[in-house]
């Protein structure tokens, strides 16, 4: 059986699943009941000293479905914890001593002065947690008063506060990012340079989910009127591993561990993050969605796929795929696939060659001899894939790779190994010029 144990910043937990700062880990119940259930850790839910936060009492969260009413996103205007800091504090402090060996970590957001940060590190420390969170991504609500997002895209005011908590506990200090930025490497940079342990990432992205079309407000909607919220959820996943992978390979936070936040909902998901660099994930809206049995199945499902995969232990496949993450100009313009359909598994709909012929490349044809049977047009296809994105039936359209030396019929050239990016490319202008 593959070894899930985690090691993440010295801090140790039984496998790499914990819970993201959010609704799940707000309270003693909820934690507890996480732990039983198998989780490896918790991010309490965020902590303030303003004993004033109060959240609405109506709906807290938008939603988006698939066709099958699939929860695909959510977004939520719930702010920080409403529940008074001592009694989360002497909650953290009991959690913390029944289970010794799960993470503990806390989640803070107070504002930008110094002696703030000092004050409820201090109160921190005495409960025994293992290390603290850093909020500098909350889109909503806390933004607007001059914390969560609004600290988080000011690299300055990253580094300037990272110092701060570094000076002030002994605890592992995380920083997590939000993903309301144009450029994330410049947060973790100054996470970095500000002493960090770790960044986590992404917090939720800023959003408007819908608008009620008889009341014109945005949903959640409270008394006619809404905000913009925090988007999560399976939608934001592919934002979440481009964030990491960035921070992942940039050579300025190379070696800065990463906790993996991001639409984390099952095992494939969870090793995605791991293989991109993360040294452990953090998971909020799945709970939500199905419970917190679901780590029954993510632990079972991720230490399967390292059996089979030969992975003992975490280490031997995180950061696995960081160096296959590259610029596109380094891509390999020498190779060369083309679509290739399986007569067996075709169900005739039909789907792909409207999507080859309105949007794409008319690579496809509908008849063959006068019957209705669909097949790729070497000729014309690009290799682009949209016929296997959109086809119903799994394996049904795979893409096949031409060996060298072959002929492109697109093209007319063979497949020569002679360039094999856009650098060494002859038409690139750059090249063309200094020839």
């Amino acid at each position: 059986m593959a070894d899930l144990r985690n090691d993440f910043v010295g801090i140790k937990s039984p496998n790499p699943f914990w819970l993201a700062s959010a609704p799940p880990t707000d309270k003693e119940y909820n934690v507890r009941r996480a732990f039983e259930a198998g989780w490896g850790g918790v991010v309490w839910k965020t902590l303030g000293l303003d004993p004033h936060i109060v959240n609405v009492n109506g709906p807290r969260y938008g939603a988006i479905w698939g066709a099958d009413r699939r929860l695909l996103g959510l977004n939520n205007i719930e702010l920080i914890t409403d529940r008074p800091l001592q009694t989360n504090l002497d909650e953290i402090k009991v959690v913390k001593r029944d289970y010794p060996d799960r993470a503990v970590i806390v989640s803070l957001m107070v504002p930008c002065e110094e002696v703030c940060w000092n004050e409820i590190l201090k109160k921190v420390e005495e409960t025994g947690a293992d290390g603290i969170e850093l909020n500098f991504g909350c889109p909503h609500g806390m933004s607007e008063r001059g914390m969560g997002s609004a600290v988080g895209q000011v690299p300055e005011y990253i580094e300037m506060v990272t110092r701060w908590c570094k000076a002030g506990t002994r605890m592992p200090v995380i920083v997590k990012l939000t993903p309301n930025i144009t450029d994330i490497r410049y947060p973790a940079r100054a996470a970095n340079a500000g002493g960090a342990d770790a960044v986590s990432l992404i917090n939720t992205v800023s959003s408007i989910t819908s608008v009620n079309l008889d009341t014109f407000s945005p949903e959640p909607s409270i008394d006619g009127k809404g905000s913009h919220g925090g988007y999560c959820g399976p939608a934001v996943k592919p934002i979440a591993l481009n964030m990491v992978a960035e921070i992942a390979r940039d050579a300025e936070t190379a070696g800065l561990p990463i906790s993996g936040i991001g639409g984390i909902t099952t095992w494939r998901d969870a090793a995605e993050f791991l293989a991109l660099g993360s040294g452990n994930v953090q998971v909020c809206t799945a709970a939500m969605t199905y419970g917190f049995k679901i780590i029954d199945e993510l632990t079972a499902g991720l230490a399967n796929w390292m059996d089979e995969a030969g992975h003992g232990d975490l280490d031997s496949f995180v950061g696995r795929a960081v160096p296959n993450v590259t610029d596109w100009q380094y891509l390999n313009l020498n190779y060369v696939a083309k679509a290739n359909i399986n007569q067996d598994l075709c169900i005739q709909c039909g789907r792909c060659f409207i999507a080859c012929e309105d949007t794409s490349h008319q690579a496809i044809t509908s008849t063959v001899n006068g019957v209705r049977k669909f097949e790729v047009i070497d000729e014309e296809c690009v290799g682009c894939n949209l016929c296997v994105n959109v086809c119903p039936v799994e394996n049904c359209i795979t893409m096949d790779p031409l060996p060298e030396g072959v002929i492109d019929k697109r093209t007319g050239l063979k497949v020569d190994p002679t360039y094999s990016n856009w650098t060494e490319h002859p038409n690139n202008p750059a090249r063309q010029a200094a020839e």
